[in-house]
């Protein structure tokens, strides 16, 4: 990858066993830890930054913010590590890594939701860790793979908890720190409900964090959607030049942002949904990390033609805004369960996530007449879950919470920041530790749409001019209604999917052939699943030297390879 952090728990020379200090822009040396970080901004405030003093190192990778307009952030939390101990952890601000080293002790540590992923592994005889679990995988001497690991991603899209697909790689869980011998949780991210003024609170905070943004250097740019997110980080920072969407120029999406973008006078480009839309070779499936579908990282194909230095995007703002993962009571409409706004009283939280999840039962049972592990998918899939939800118990007051908990520990959608960070300065909003403390102490019933429209009208109250073209209505029933109505009503256009087709974009332009050419066995899956396979099998030759490893391993355990 373009950026990386890469260290282990020992001196220089177990570090340059696995890596040259040449690959690096800077690396640090402490009491306990070694490590390297590549990065094109480091030293830049609001990015990575290094430090080695009296007391210690430290080394922070990806977007911080901390208090006292401190332009130095790895500086600034040395001397607050030292001052005020691990409660220093709490005012770090942003989507980041943070590993410290003093001659008391040393760790690495997430920010609060794990938006950016730490692998580790002991195998080599000494503890590796790093942000590309690529690199920290050609540490492993003799691998092996996960086989509960890999049936989640192709089954899910996700690969949950703390696996990988390889059972000597690990990754560091939602809000924990790596320490030399063992892994430990923080309470940054546990759930407090009470009751404060939600509307005008989160306005304040979304402003805030908009602000703390807006130092970020150089053009600025905004993949923008008609829906409601990004347009918030549009009406607040006009420095904005130009704005993204993905779909062609006639689309109702791209309309919908096209206005969007004239409103606050930024120029817009469509990119065309072109073979660059779905194709995952090398470059976009390493940033699936073997764990989560590069499928999201719409943009991929495009990034060469983004020509901005700072990226701004709204993902996760409505999993923490808006109620993503919150379970409501599901009514029917013209034959199709539609969530209505009430919550619901007893939520079954297996369902509710294999929901959120994108998980198919009968695609799942598809995948797996192909791809026969010996296990029952469906059985599988809901044990996975099941475990994953009560891990998330202590850190939760309801159940509702805990749903949300779970989603959040196991977002699938992070390779989205993941590849905009490795080639811009890339913010992200929904991280914000004042905007994540609004979500762990409001209710699930004020995380929702209407309280966050709400705030967007104290905040501008311009910015709901236009409406995104599938929601015409403040009430979710009437926008279901009116899309039924659009839809077997031929004088009218039906609303369409923000997204363009992807088994028609994988026909035309072969993918099967292209991506999966061996096998052919599973060319009649949908694309979706298709795409999994690719990213696994390309994430192990990203790493994998003996190139027929995992096709011998796939072989021996499963009918994929025939």
């Amino acid at each position: 990858m373009n950026t990386e952090l890469f260290g282990v728990f020992g001196g220089t020379e177990s570090f340059t066993r696995f890596r040259s200090m040449d690959e690096f822009d800077d690396v640090v040396v402490g009491p306990s830890i070694t490590v390297g970080i590549r990065d094109f901004g480091l030293g830049t405030p609001g990015w990575s930054a290094s430090y080695e003093g009296e007391f210690g190192c430290c080394v922070i990778w990806g977007e911080i913010y901390v208090p006292d307009r401190e332009t130095n952030a790895a500086r600034w939390f040395l001397e607050a590590y030292k001052r005020d101990g691990s409660e220093a952890l709490a005012e770090l601000n942003g989507s980041y890594l943070v590993v410290l080293d003093t001659p008391n002790e040393s760790f690495v540590a997430t920010d609060p939701v794990r938006s950016r992923e730490c692998f580790y592994t002991d195998e080599p005889g000494v503890r590796v860790f790093g942000t590309d679990s690529s690199t920290v995988a050609e540490t492993i001497t003799e691998p092996s793979f996960h086989r509960d690991g890999i049936l989640e991603f192709l089954h899910l899209g996700v690969t949950l908890g703390e696996k990988t697909s390889l059972e000597q790689l690990s990754r560091l869980p939602i809000d924990s720190q790596l320490r030399p011998s063992s892994v430990t949780d923080l309470d940054r991210f546990v759930y407090d409900t009470s009751e404060f003024d939600y509307v005008g609170t989160l306005a304040d905070r979304l402003e805030r964090a908009i602000e703390r943004r807006s130092i970020l250097p150089g053009r600025k740019g905004l993949l923008l959607s008609a829906g409601y997110d990004s347009r918030t980080l549009l009406s607040q920072l006009p420095e904005i030049e130009h704005c993204y969407t993905v779909g062609n120029s006639t689309a109702q999406e791209v309309i919908g942002a096209k206005r969007l973008a004239a409103q606050y006078g930024a120029d817009h480009t469509a990119f065309g949904p072109d073979e660059r839309y779905l194709y995952a070779d090398e470059s976009k499936v390493r940033y699936s990390q073997g764990i989560k579908e590069s499928l999201h990282i719409h943009h991929a194909g495009y990034t060469n033609e983004i020509d901005v230095d700072t990226i701004y995007h709204g993902l996760l703002c409505d999993t923490f805004f808006r109620g993503h993962f919150t379970a409501h009571v599901d009514l029917e409409v013209f034959g199709k369960q539609v969530p209505f706004e009430r919550l619901d009283p007893d939520p079954d939280p297996i369902d509710v996530l294999l929901s959120k999840f994108g998980y198919s039962r009968s695609t799942s049972q598809e995948l797996a007449e192909r791809t026969d592990f010996g296990v029952d998918p469906e059985s599988f899939v809901r044990q996975a879950v099941r475990t994953e939800f009560e891990a998330m118990l202590g850190r939760s007051d309801s159940i509702q919470n805990a749903i949300n908990c779970c989603g959040i520990a196991n977002q699938p959608s992070m390779p989205f920041h993941t590849q905009l960070a490795d080639n811009f300065f890339a913010s992200f909003l929904a991280t914000d530790v004042e905007l994540l403390d609004w979500h762990l102490r409001a209710p699930p019933s004020k995380r929702s749409t209407d309280t966050f429209l709400a705030a967007c009208k104290r905040i501008d109250p311009e910015m709901l001019r236009h409406r995104p073209p599938d929601r015409p209505h403040n009430v979710k029933l009437f926008n279901e209604m009116e899309r039924f109505v659009r839809r077997k009503t031929p004088l009218f256009d039906s609303f369409e999917s923000p997204w363009p087709d992807r088994q028609q974009l994988f026909t035309r332009y072969n993918f099967d052939q292209r991506l999966l050419p061996e096998l052919e066995h599973v060319y009649d899956l949908p694309a979706r699943h298709k795409l999994r396979l690719n990213d696994f099998l390309g994430w192990v030759e990203s790493w994998d030297d003996s190139t027929d490893q995992h096709t011998e391993w796939l072989t021996r355990n499963t009918s994929l390879v025939q």
